[in-house]
């Protein structure tokens, strides 16, 4: 602790119960109470004056001799938290425990003191505010009764001691507070959260039956169409129970004309108020052009005159307010018109749209969308001329002078929107052209497209029939081909037999038979036959047989294979 520090010296001496004095001598606490002194025989005392030191401290079996003002305080190591517990150093070599509880004691509840045979101690304090009050006595000088021995003299140093048991005392009462605080912030939450939705049942044929009326009831059918929903979420559909979900979904499909009645009925109450609200904004705007003509009279020369100066400021002023809220008011009716020709124009365009159309139809579409603004526009710019001929015409009979600017102004707005008019008026008649343009290119594409259509499935059947035509003349080619090699081969009809049964010997062995094995087989059926024949017979019909080579080497032998089907197999 900085001796110089007065801030640190007044902790301290508070701590002790004795009134903190400043430098001059001035108290630093006003309401100090003088009979708060905490150690008997310790008076008030302001160590920091000059000349004037702390008092000696008279105990029962010790005397404690204040340090030197002017010496400095003794360091002293960092309070580590929750610290009840000083280290006492510089202890008299015959100090006993009872005499270390005499002087401490006096500052406050001990728990436990821990004596060491090296003229130091450690003390546990009940309350942390005590170790304040015993670090006062750090530097002290203690003497034993009235000794002058070395053994019964010491000087003492008091210092923050680390202990475990303050510091699981500290931890133990920080996660108190912890507690507490999530507590008071869980109590907190618990207050400002919403109320949990009420719990849904699971599907009975009881609950079904309720919900099934609930669901027919307008007012709970909220509530019954989301018991509804979980029930099918949660997989509580089986079997047994299907036609009764399937009755409850029904109901729910029926709810949808419900739905559509109200929905009509709040349209119908819609375009009610819409023309409630036409009719009203309609009578304003008369009244308004009431007002205007009231003002318009007013400025004539046979009322103007009679006006002072500040009466004719304050009409014309008013005029042209009128005149503004007027203009104003128009736009606002004109804009509701607008956009009810509009709307009218999109539902036409729904009922006769085409969803076939290509992109032909899609711009005359477009075509015809811009051609109706563009007449919108050519409305309202004709009603702005007429409107404005019509003031201008009011105007002319008995005009003030003053107002000839404002004449030369609308005269220039009138030319401005008869210009603007024959412009739209032209860019109308562009638009017309270009869609009629655009509608028979449409028709001549339609009817290409017919044509090119017409023709596709034309080129068609004729493919088709050509291809049948051709397959079958194949066909017949090769039969004419079979039977003519047949009739000029097989002459009598034991040629013709030989044929037929050599054919289907082959054909019952497909990788061929040599000649010597064909006629071994003949043989049996007609004896008279020899090996020459048979091979003039298979020689004469090469439609039917062929001679092919196999094997390799001395293996190598002639063998006949039946082929009067490989023609008309590859076509």
């Amino acid at each position: 602790m900085d001796m110089s520090n007065p801030n640190a010296w007044a902790t301290a001496m508070n701590n002790l119960g004795m009134a903190p004095m400043s430098m001059t001598g001035q108290p630093l606490l006003s309401d100090f109470d003088q009979g708060l002194g905490m150690m008997t025989g310790i008076g008030p005392m302001n160590p920091m004056m000059p000349g004037l030191g702390m008092e000696i401290i008279h105990c029962k079996s010790c005397t404690l001799f204040p340090p030197n003002p002017n010496l400095p305080f003794p360091a002293m190591r960092e309070r580590p938290p929750g610290c009840k517990t000083v280290f006492v150093g510089g202890l008299p070599e015959n100090a006993t425990e009872a005499l270390i509880v005499e002087v401490f004691g006096q500052l406050g509840e001990i728990i436990a003191i821990r004596k060491s045979k090296k003229n130091f101690c450690h003390i546990r304090f009940a309350e942390e505010f005590t170790v304040d009050r015993a670090l006062f006595l750090s530097g002290y000088r203690m003497r034993l009764g009235s000794s002058t021995d070395k053994k019964d003299t010491g000087r003492l140093h008091v210092d923050f001691a680390q202990a475990r048991d303050d510091l699981y005392e500290w931890e133990c009462r920080q996660r108190l507070y912890a507690r507490e605080e999530r507590h008071r912030r869980r109590m907190e939450e618990d207050r400002f959260r919403p109320p949990s939705p009420p719990p849904i049942v699971h599907y009975s044929d009881h609950e079904c039956s309720q919900l099934g009326d609930k669901i027919k009831d307008e007012a709970a059918f909220a509530e019954a169409v989301n018991v509804l929903l979980t029930w099918v979420e949660r997989g509580e559909v089986n079997r047994r129970n299907a036609n009764n979900f399937y009755s409850m979904i029904q109901s729910s499909n029926s709810h949808i004309r419900q739905l559509m009645s109200h929905k009509a009925a709040h349209e119908k109450e819609l375009e009610v108020a819409k023309d409630k609200f036409k009719t009203a904004l309609s009578g304003i705007l008369a009244q308004f052009e009431q007002i205007v003509s009231v003002f318009h009279a007013a400025s004539k020369q046979k009322a103007w005159d009679h006006f002072s100066k500040a009466q004719r400021k304050n009409v014309d002023m008013w005029r042209k307010q009128a005149e503004e809220i007027r203009n104003m008011q128009n736009e606002e009716l004109m804009g509701i018109r607008r956009e009810e020709e509009m709307e009218m124009s999109d539902d036409d365009m729904e009922d006769t749209h085409d969803p076939d159309d290509s992109g032909p139809v899609a711009q005359v579409e477009a075509l015809k969308e811009e051609n109706d603004s563009l007449r919108c526009q050519l409305d309202a710019y004709r009603n702005e001329v007429e409107l404005l001929k019509q003031e201008q015409g009011k105007n002319q009979e008995h005009t003030p002078p003053q107002h000839s600017e404002e004449d030369t102004i609308r005269q220039q707005q009138l030319t401005f929107l008869q210009q603007a008019l024959q412009g739209m008026q032209k860019q109308l008649l562009k638009m017309r052209e270009e869609k009629k343009q655009r509608e028979a290119e449409l028709e001549k594409s339609v009817e290409d497209k017919q044509q090119l259509e017409s023709q596709v499935q034309s080129l068609k059947e004729g493919l088709e029939n050509l291809n049948k035509t051709r397959t079958h003349q194949v066909k017949l080619n090769y039969m004419l081909i079979w039977y003519s090699s047949l009739i000029d081969s097989c002459i009598d009809v034991s040629v013709c037999s030989s044929s037929g049964i050599i054919s289907t010997f082959l054909h019952v062995h497909p990788f061929g038979a040599s000649i010597e094995y064909i006629f071994s087989y003949l043989q049996q059926l007609d004896t008279k036959i020899n090996t020459g024949q048979v091979g003039a017979l298979l020689g004469r019909l090469p439609c039917t047989f062929r001679q092919e080579l196999t094997g390799v080497g001395a293996s190598l032998e002639k063998r006949w294979k039946f082929c009067g089907f490989e023609g008309i197999k590859t076509k």
